[in-house]
């Protein structure tokens, strides 16, 4: 990090109030009396105009809030955008990746508040009984599953983290933004705003005339289904590995995920009770719990296991894990269930129809075809279809909406995966 100038700066260093931090996200979001032992003796530094903040590539155990002046932030294709303070993302930090992503220099003399990444990181959120491993003796006994959850409940972990760009559109959202705001953010990640076009102009939301950019794309879609893809998409960035065995099961997860959202969301588009883009993130994060394990089997040596043994731990692990993944997102409740509920064809957490009981009826559609069916029960015979109004599920109707969402699936495939 170049932070060397002979440059007079004109703005000194202040201490770090409690009224300027209650404005940044997400510390903001802290408990009072973690407020107050943050801001304790908390200092601002200051910097001179042409002073290079960070640079793209660099590894950063840091973050920076920018308090006063204006910064510009270059990316990897050259392209560069000013952030002033007193804007609404200046209440996001200006990078909280672990490699930094911008290029960051002051365009005038700035002032910045300097916090540790851990401070940011969720995983030292508090441990829910939701997300306590229970895995039966007889499968601790293998290296990798025992050293997997050696490292959970000592939270040792590498949880994955959304993108920035994820993140600060959800809380900018939370900040009543406009669709101006929105746009401002999704276009800083050219990735997501190309990919979030093609969604625009795919099945799930065509229209009469196909959209060409990010600001049409954001109009047509809504700003809450916005968040929701956005979301999405990010997800899709955390299934990658290198290793063949373990990539052999992040993609036949990851296409799993994406089929059972598409039913979900045109479960929920014919039912009229489940918002549909909510629904199709629901499916989206219904298996986000296998990726921690498979992430960690990645880097474990691959002499100490068998794929027999990933088969026999997934079950036990990626509900528990997938809570407390969702948890240090800081997804609400709804979701939060969602990992933990997936699987069970007989869970009934409610008298109405909610995003779980979509899940489980897409999960159970999309194994309709398959070659093995044995033990499955019949769609309308689980406490989730008896929850829907003026509906009701039969094996023709399901042939019927399979064949509607085959198309839209390989449609949505191609958007979140190119």
């Amino acid at each position: 990090m170049d932070l060397k100038s002979n440059t007079q700066c004109s703005l000194v260093t202040e201490n770090i109030s409690m009224d300027v931090v209650q404005k940044l996200f997400p510390i903001r979001n802290y408990d009072h009396e973690k407020l107050v032992a943050f801001t304790s003796d908390l200092k601002s530094e200051v910097f001179p105009k042409q002073t290079t903040l960070f640079h793209l590539g660099d590894k950063a155990d840091s973050a920076l809030y920018l308090l006063k002046g204006t910064v510009s932030l270059s990316d990897e294709n050259g392209k560069s955008y000013e952030l002033s303070s007193g804007s609404t993302q200046a209440t996001f930090p200006l990078s909280s990746a672990a490699i930094q992503t911008t290029t960051a220099i002051a365009t005038t003399d700035v002032s910045v508040l300097r916090v540790s990444q851990k401070i940011l990181s969720p995983k030292y959120a508090p441990r829910s009984e939701f997300s306590t491993l229970a895995i039966p003796d007889e499968l601790t006994k293998n290296h990798l599953i025992a050293g997997f959850i050696h490292h959970y409940n000592n939270e040792e972990l590498d949880i994955p983290s959304l993108p920035d760009v994820a993140v600060k559109l959800r809380n900018a959202m939370q900040n009543d933004a406009n669709i101006a705001d929105i746009v401002k953010i999704i276009q800083h990640d050219p990735v997501f705003s190309a990919k979030l076009i093609g969604l625009a102009n795919c099945p799930l939301y065509r229209g009469a005339n196909p959209v060409k950019s990010c600001f049409e794309a954001v109009n047509r879609i809504g700003l809450n289904a916005t968040r929701n893809l956005v979301i999405s998409l990010s997800i899709n960035r955390i299934f990658k590995t290198n290793l063949p065995v373990i990539k052999k099961y992040l993609d036949a997860i990851w296409k799993e995920s994406l089929s059972i959202s598409i039913i979900s969301f045109v479960l929920a588009t014919i039912t009229k009770q489940v918002n549909p883009e909510e629904a199709l993130l629901a499916g989206l994060i219904s298996n986000i719990g296998s990726v921690p394990f498979l992430s960690f089997a990645a880097n474990f040596p691959t002499s100490y296991y068998t794929e027999a043994d990933i088969e026999l731990a997934l079950p036990y692990i990626k509900g528990p894990v997938g809570y407390k993944v969702l948890r240090d997102w800081g997804f609400v409740e709804e979701y939060l269930e969602i990992p933990l509920y997936a699987d069970d064809w007989y869970q009934n957490n409610g008298e109405t129809l909610n995003l779980t009981d979509i899940v489980v009826l897409s999960r159970l559609h999309s194994k309709i075809g398959q070659k093995n069916t044995s033990g499955l029960p019949v769609i309308s015979s689980i406490p989730a279809a008896s929850k829907l109004k003026n509906f009701s599920l039969s094996p023709e109707l399901s042939l019927n909406i399979l064949h509607e969402a085959k198309q839209q699936i390989n449609d949505a495939m191609k958007a979140f995966s190119n």
